[in-house]
């Protein structure tokens, strides 16, 4: 890669940590950031520019691994939903400097999103990586967590999730 493709690459890797920064705050409060990542999940999913800010300009890792922390997936969930071998997953890792592509960034939000409306409806994380395992009759009978590796499916998962917190069911 040229001296001018790492440039603009760092230069895209510091807007998405100052779009990351606007969210983070020393307390966490217990409704909405993440278990002592201070990272607020409410506010970030309210603001949907800053989201399209983050998409545009990629994740870096180290923001991936406190929304990986939140979102009750396992890495070979991960390597499914991101559609990337687990040595690759590994990589970035050990980089620490990796930026993840837009179509990743994007995906990798989506599945914080899908946790943060799970968390919502059932009131805390086992119970909805319970709901998330088990499968669903208003999806096919598919479990819920198959659906997440498609946008489709997202939808139809976050649609389910907003039927149950409005007491609609099938």
């Amino acid at each position: 890669m040229s001296v001018m493709g790492k440039s603009i690459e760092n230069r895209a890797a510091m807007r998405a940590e100052e779009s990351a920064a606007f969210y983070l705050h020393k307390e966490s409060s217990k409704r909405s950031a993440a278990k002592g990542s201070g990272f607020d999940f409410a506010r970030f999913f309210a603001d949907k520019m800053k989201i399209i800010e983050a998409i545009r300009s990629g994740i870096p890792h180290p923001l991936f691994e406190i929304l990986a922390a939140y979102v009750p997936l396992q890495e070979s969930d991960w390597v499914q939903v991101l559609g990337v071998s687990s040595k690759t997953l590994q990589r970035y890792k050990a980089s620490g400097q990796h930026v993840f592509s837009s179509i990743h960034s994007e995906k990798i939000i989506e599945m914080a999103e899908v946790t943060f409306m799970g968390i919502e409806v059932f009131g805390d994380v086992e119970k909805f990586k319970l709901w998330l395992n088990a499968p669903c009759y208003a999806l096919g009978g598919y479990k819920p967590k198959e659906l997440l590796i498609s946008s489709y499916g997202k939808e139809m998962v976050l649609g389910e999730l907003t039927r149950l917190h409005y007491g609609i069911f099938v």
